[in-house]
């Protein structure tokens, strides 16, 4: 182990290892040995929770609870910033938790995002020559004399390079490893020793959501490791015009310090500024809600820590992301089975939503969903309601809680990450658009991408939505193209190529001969299921863009690929 600096002396005086990653077992181990360290922070947690939790239940045997509800909001959001920089991370996630705090709460630990008191200016100061190896004059034109905006982690100066670049400096709080590592390993063994007195199904879980939760902490406070991500995030979304991911000086960064272009704009719950800038709030909220679904069925690398400090509306229409400390990975397959759960809820197919939840993580491989089925159908289907578009995810959180008491059902650590995230995208845009329903922008989004079907995977997807029991599922084609049709950037035109190039490949055989069976089956044409789709798709078809693309597709076949494809089809419609 190498030596730090003491954190401080409330604390106590000990020196901690400088570690990369999160490590609980060697944080355990050093601390097993060392109980003084911890035990004077163990009473002062339980103490501050204590007393709080006394002043709520004497509301409540004082009939005062509604009138001291603001006054206790404020209270605990004093609390987590009195306890430190990693209890102000808790409270920040419980801030986009509807589903877990009261709305009075969750105003006042929204103040946690941004509204924290800043460290000394003069140790700022001395982080940056200490870290950049140079007095601060021959580093930078201008520095602001005090701190623009503090967080939990660090604090944001905003200069001026000596080469004429606005930039937005971060600068990380002193001794926050070991600080945090203390925290986190107290947490650890409360959650031990709680799980099992929990009402929820968490068991050995939680000490595991803790772990998620000092992971993502340790890569928080890795500089380094923020710009390696600011920089994938932008080359993922590189072509995307309305996103704005700002550039990283690495000459002027390194562990504790993080340089970046500086952004104008607004914060995404500024809505009279935003609106006052000739900004259309609903553009923003579709860019935000398209960009999120990208990150998360696309690229498979997601922001993790989307709260309104992060996100701002800038004049030009783009949105732009300034925080990349948290961000997080999925694998393709968990990509794809995450479009699989979104179209079977929607469809309502709680048989295969339920399989997908096994998938997922949700539950355990060995669970009966038998019993799982008319669960889902029970809690979601009132969820959903009768129409899709009342669809939100906080709904979903609310009712799918219920689950949670009686059915097996656990949050894999992972996606406790992507609740939070999908959760908080949805309260920005809400806040903006009181009326936002986020299916209205999101599933059009799945329907498009599954409609075009850029990979064999979604292909695949895609025949899984269309036939069911081995049955072609007209219904199930005409939603999806309607719904697609509400995206702006959905063209029939296109996606109808596409289609027919897939139908003409070898891999589109299958699909060839279930569409000639959908077309005759129950021994008929299957006229009025066609007239349907064409009556919707035929203003989107001018004549001379059908003959354009008939002309382009037919000259890109090559003359064996339609020989080799004609005599199948003609035995097929000869059956």
């Amino acid at each position: 182990m190498y030596p730090v600096k003491e954190v401080n002396k409330g604390v106590g005086q000990y020196q901690f290892a400088q570690m990369k990653q999160y490590n609980p077992e060697a944080i355990a181990r050093y601390f097993r040995y060392r109980p003084w360290l911890i035990w004077g922070r163990i009473w002062q947690i339980i103490w501050s929770f204590v007393g709080f939790i006394f002043s709520l239940k004497w509301d409540d045997w004082q009939n005062q609870v509604e009138q001291n509800q603001v006054k206790r909001a404020s209270q605990l959001r004093e609390l987590l910033t009195r306890l430190g920089p990693t209890f102000i991370k808790v409270g920040q996630a419980l801030s986009t938790r509807p589903d877990l705090i009261r709305k009075d709460f969750l105003s006042e630990l929204v103040k946690l995002q941004d509204q924290l008191p800043a460290f000394d200016n003069q140790i700022a100061r001395e982080i940056i020559e200490t870290e950049l190896e140079q007095p601060i004059h021959q580093l930078f034109a201008e520095l602001s004399p005090a701190p623009v905006a503090a967080a939990s982690l660090g604090q944001v100066y905003h200069g001026y390079l000596t080469t004429g670049e606005e930039v937005a400096v971060k600068v990380q709080r002193p001794n926050l490893q070991p600080i945090l590592a203390r925290d986190l390993y107290i947490m650890r063994w409360l959650a031990s020793w709680l799980a099992p007195w929990l009402p929820l199904n968490l068991g050995h879980d939680l000490t595991l959501i803790v772990d998620e939760f000092g992971t993502k902490l340790f890569e928080e406070i890795d500089y380094f490791n923020e710009g390696r991500n600011a920089e994938k995030f932008a080359e993922n979304f590189r072509h995307h015009p309305q996103v704005k991911v700002p550039a990283i000086y690495w000459r002027y960064s390194g562990n504790h310090v993080l340089t970046l272009e500086w952004i104008h704009g607004y914060k995404l719950t500024d809505t009279t500024n935003i609106i006052a800038s000739g900004v259309d709030p609903n553009a923003v909220i579709q860019v935000g809600v398209t960009c999120g679904l990208q990150q998360l069925l696309e690229h498979g690398f997601f922001h993790a820590d989307p709260h309104p400090g992060n996100l701002f509306a800038m004049a030009d229409g783009r949105m732009a992301y300034i925080d990349f400390g948290m961000m997080d990975q999925l694998e393709e397959v968990t990509k794809e089975t995450l479009v699989d759960a979104l179209v079977h809820l929607v469809n309502q197919d709680y048989a295969d939503l339920a399989v997908d939840f096994v998938n997922l993580g949700f539950l355990t491989p060995n669970t009966d969903i038998r019993l799982i089925i008319p669960a889902l159908e029970h809690v979601l289907g009132n969820a959903l309601g009768k129409n899709v578009q009342d669809f939100n995810f906080k709904t979903i959180t609310d009712q799918f809680s219920e689950l949670m008491y009686d059915y097996p059902f656990r949050v894999p650590a992972k996606f406790a990450l992507i609740i939070r995230s999908l959760v908080t995208q949805e309260g920005i845009a809400l806040s903006l658009n009181p009326n936002f329903k986020i299916v209205e922008v999101a599933y059009p989004y799945v329907a498009r991408r599954l409609l075009t079907g850029e990979s064999p995977a979604l292909r695949r997807r895609l025949l899984n939505v269309l036939f069911k029991d081995g049955k072609f599922q007209w219904q199930r084609l005409e939603n999806l193209i309607a719904i697609a049709r509400t995206d702006s950037q959905f063209d029939v035109i296109p996606t109808a190529k596409l289609g027919l190039q897939y139908l003409l490949s070898e891999e589109g055989k299958f699909l060839r001969r279930q569409l000639v069976l959908a077309l005759t089956e129950d021994d008929r044409l299957h006229t009025e299921e066609v007239q349907r789709l064409w009556n919707l798709v035929k203003d989107d078809l001018p004549p001379n863009r059908i003959f354009n693309v008939a002309i382009g597709l037919f000259t890109e076949l090559s003359r064996e690929s339609v020989v080799a494809i004609l005599p199948k089809t003609t035995t097929l419609l000869s059956k």
